[in-house]
């Protein structure tokens, strides 16, 4: 039986995965407060049902940076989400293009830029760091370029990694060497199919964008040394004049939380922003996204294009999200588990699963197009 809801996708990929994966995908930084609020506050999110009103013709559709896309839906980026399947982010480009929405590639995938652009016929977005290396920097953005990509993803709240217990305590981080490796290698043979299917047919297992910096060191522990290496705690808003020198197109800033932020973002020209607290990875404690989205949507929303991701593990978090503000929103570990549990095919139902939550949602709460879905949706909110 195909799993009937993102948490049974969840419970499926724990089974097929080894522990140091799964809890790479699922866990959170320090005591995972975020990560829990995340999900809490919007479930809390109340939608206001509403009948006799003739909703049999339901248009998901939408349009993002011009494109038209079937869903107001992107996959987004998923670090080492090429390990959670054979060549896992061309499988998930594929099922998402199939769905007709954007596939969005981080710079720490397994599958370089240009293996999953040639994998499917539309433009895929990717997702960048600041590096302190702004020649490599420069490169990536190039390939970037050469390879159609329909927009820019800068994440801005990265400048040092948070703390991820559950990856040292799995032995992923903070395990170098070959104490690390039997670690990671004892977990996968407890996986069986997962060790069949990646661990001896999905190679090579780097990271294929970093690869060309990391030269021979492509292990696990040389590539989170890598990271906190070469993130640029430096990094400041007016880095964003290198970005925009070097990319003309579409450029969505990620990891905002405050207003002040939003409004800086819309005032340098970014053409959009993602709401977002990197999926309660980073700064423990903060705000859930569901409870930042309406100011941030309120101040800057009819300047630039406002997305959200975090907490989302329904079609009717879907339609929570966008009637607090957003005019879209980001899948990370929805896919991510999908993947895991069942490939493409996976990630091409819990998209199909997602598209009929909403339908739902949509009829019960009598609104029948995207831009329909305002606050009015809500209960103790009017728009």
């Amino acid at each position: 039986m195909k799993p009937p809801s993102i948490s049974d996708y969840r419970v499926a990929a724990r089974r097929k995965l080894p522990r140091f994966l799964f809890d790479y995908i699922d866990g959170g930084s320090y005591g995972e407060v975020t990560l829990r609020r995340n999900v809490a506050d919007l479930e809390a999110v109340s939608l206001r049902q509403r009948v006799l009103r003739d909703v049999s013709a339901i248009d998901l559709s939408t349009t993002l940076f011009g494109q038209h896309q079937a869903m107001p839906i992107a996959l987004a980026p998923v670090g080492l989400a090429g390990m959670n399947a054979r060549r896992g982010e061309v499988q998930a480009a594929r099922a998402a293009h199939a769905a007709g929405i954007p596939f969005t590639l981080s710079t720490v995938s397994v599958c370089p830029l240009a293996e999953v652009a040639a994998a499917v016929a539309q433009p895929i977005w990717f997702q960048l760091y600041m590096i302190r290396d702004r020649s490599f920097m420069r490169d990536l953005l190039v390939q970037a370029r050469e390879a159609s990509c329909s927009a820019l993803v800068f994440t801005v709240d990265l400048p040092v990694p948070g703390a991820r217990y559950r990856d040292y305590r799995s032995g992923l981080a903070g395990a170098p060497g070959l104490g690390g490796a039997l670690r990671r290698a004892t977990q996968a043979v407890t996986r069986p199919r997962w060790a069949w299917d990646v661990g001896l047919h999905g190679r090579p297992h780097n990271l294929g964008n970093v690869a060309p910096v990391l030269g021979a060191k492509t292990g696990l522990e040389d590539f989170f040394a890598w990271m906190a290496q070469n993130f640029d705690p430096r990094v400041t808003w007016a880095d964003l004049d290198f970005i925009r020198a070097e990319w003309r197109g579409p450029l969505i800033i990620k990891g905002l939380l405050e207003v002040p932020d939003a409004v800086q973002a819309a005032d340098l020209g970014a053409d959009g922003i993602v709401v977002s607290n990197h999926g309660g990875r980073q700064l423990d404690g903060v705000l859930s996204t569901a409870r930042a989205l309406p100011a941030i949507a309120d101040a800057v929303g009819d300047r630039l294009t406002v997305l959200a991701d975090g907490g989302i593990r329904s079609g009717l978090d879907v339609v929570r999200m966008l009637a607090l503000g957003a005019k879209g929103v980001l899948l990370g570990r929805a896919w991510a588990y999908a993947l895991a549990a069942g490939g493409e095919a996976g990630v091409a139902h819990m998209l199909k699963v997602v598209e009929a939550e909403m339908r739902a949602a949509m009829a019960l709460t009598g609104v029948t197009s995207i831009a329909d879905i305002d606050r009015n949706a809500l209960v103790g909110w009017r728009a």
